[in-house]
């Protein structure tokens, strides 16, 4: 159903839902927003994101206690549980609420860039190969397991060290934990509240891709926007190679998710929270329900880091193994990983104020700007690098976090593209066939797990990627690096 509120235009890159705005839930419930609402797209999408009702979503999020700021939509913003996917909000650490909803099932959801010193040319003769080898390295599939079998005690490290687990068991190396959002390890999870359930899921399954939208691509630089920037995230020329992975906590983040919305709706009624739609369930941020679930996210977030650290190990083993040369000598570090299904306990300026906020991304990515303490030494002086993912068909963008973004949105940005349909919809509308048929005509080399994938994933059935980046980049709050664009792709 299309959304029939009214959006007040603040300027070409941002629309305000006003604080007097009314759904009809909301006047069902007795409940006004705190904040007003505040989408960034153009008159381009607009319309898009109107269509499916999903600027109710951002209003209702500032119904919730302890908002700050603005309920946020991103440019990619679509219709999803809860909070929408691309939004954004702050809640007083004191005052506030944290909430399931406002994460997501797959905890931190997220993706990585590598670089390397390699050109397309080198690889273009080779690529059905490197793509081949990645497929059979990188388990990939609904319910698809990993290579390894984790004991009890081992699932207990992954979900306690996150990626620095991986690192130390010989995935990967060392100077990768530096770039990575919390150096790949949530401080403060707890192992000891997650489920048995959500264990027995996820010890089966680390090390895998898994399906729906996440994949393994290897691209090329297509264009460089910021060449200064770009050199100091070690991209250095058009044509250059990049892989990228995106993935997140599989079964284990979705069961902890699960088994905690349970636990909220319970501490709803024990606080007398008022919602205006149940998939808010909350519990106060400062209170026992509020820290366990935080601890317990910690532990999805921390497993999702594990897993894109053992899936990058064997990308660099899968081209080490075709093209007969070491990952070191080919180049292939990590230009950065970052989390976008995520809580952040942070601290930002609100009304002049330094403040401690719970800050929810649900689909959308933080984007810190110069200076921030929390960005890798060697990016503090350009700001945080940013990766946005396109559709298997178009393009993907490395950004850069930006000061105004630390300013109005508590350092945030657009995570992807953004569906424009959903998977049945897809289905559909995209013949399996004929969307490999039109890859193979964009010399992108496929390998699926499954027919059904692949037309869920179609690339007609996502927003254009350059339209939402370029809406992020001139309203400010990220600017563009590069663009790159896929050769290869490996799809569950």
């Amino acid at each position: 159903m299309a959304w029939q509120g009214k959006l007040k235009r603040i300027d070409d890159c941002r629309f305000e839902i006003p604080p007097d705005y009314r759904s009809e839930a909301m006047e069902r419930h007795g409940l006004k927003m705190q904040v007003p609402g505040l989408i960034y797209a153009d008159d381009r999408m607009i319309d898009s994101i109107t269509s499916d009702n999903s600027p109710d979503q951002v209003a209702h999020v500032a119904t919730l206690p302890g908002v700050v700021g603005h309920s946020f939509a991103m440019p990619d913003i679509h219709h999803g549980y809860g909070f929408a996917i691309g939004g954004v909000a702050a809640f007083d650490a004191q005052k506030g609420i944290i909430s399931p909803g406002g994460v997501g099932y797959d905890i931190n959801c997220g993706v990585r860039l590598l670089r390397s010193d390699l050109h397309i040319d080198d690889i273009r003769p080779r690529l059905s190969a490197l793509i081949d080898t990645m497929f059979a390295n990188v388990p990939s599939g609904v319910g698809v397991g990993g290579k390894i079998r984790l004991t009890p005690e081992q699932i207990d490290q992954v979900l306690l060290k996150g990626a620095g687990w991986a690192v130390g068991e010989g995935y990967g190396w060392q100077s990768d934990l530096e770039f990575m959002e919390e150096n790949g390890c949530f401080p403060g999870a707890d192992p000891s509240v997650v489920m048995h359930k959500a264990r027995k899921r996820g010890a089966p399954q680390l090390g895998s891709l898994g399906a729906g939208n996440h994949f393994l691509e290897i691209q090329y630089v297509d264009e460089i926007f910021d060449p200064a920037v770009a050199e100091v995230f070690g991209i250095q020329k058009v044509g250059q190679v990049t892989v990228m992975i995106h993935t997140g906590s599989r079964g284990c983040g979705h069961q902890i998710c699960t088994d905690n919305l349970e636990m909220m709706r319970r501490a709803n009624q024990k606080y007398n929270i008022p919602l205006v739609d149940r998939e808010l369930s909350c519990a106060p941020a400062s209170s026992p329900e509020g820290q366990q679930y935080f601890a317990a996210m910690k532990c999805g977030a921390n497993f999702a880091w594990a897993n894109r650290q053992m899936i990058t190990h064997w990308v660099r083993q899968s081209f080490e193994q075709v093209l007969s040369e070491s990952a070191q000598k080919m180049g292939m570090s990590l230009v950065y990983d970052i989390a976008h299904n995520i809580a952040k306990l942070e601290r930002h300026q609100v009304g002049g104020r330094d403040t401690s906020l719970f800050v929810h991304r649900k689909g959308a990515t933080r984007a810190f700007g110069p200076g921030h303490p929390d960005i890798p030494e060697s990016y503090r002086a350009v700001g945080q690098p940013v990766i946005i993912p396109g559709d298997m068909g178009s393009a993907s963008y490395l950004l850069a976090g930006t000061e105004r973004a630390m300013i109005e949105t508590f350092g945030s940005t657009c995570h992807g593209a953004g569906r424009l349909m959903s998977r049945r919809q897809a289905t559909k509308q995209f013949p399996a066939d004929k969307v490999r048929q039109h890859l193979r005509e964009l010399n992108i080399y496929l390998k699926a797990a499954s027919r059904r994938g692949v037309s869920e994933e179609a690339p007609g059935v996502y927003k254009d990627i350059d339209n939402v980046v370029d809406v992020s980049h001139r309203s400010g709050i990220a600017r563009k690096v590069a663009r790159v664009r896929p050769v290869g792709v490996v799809k569950g």
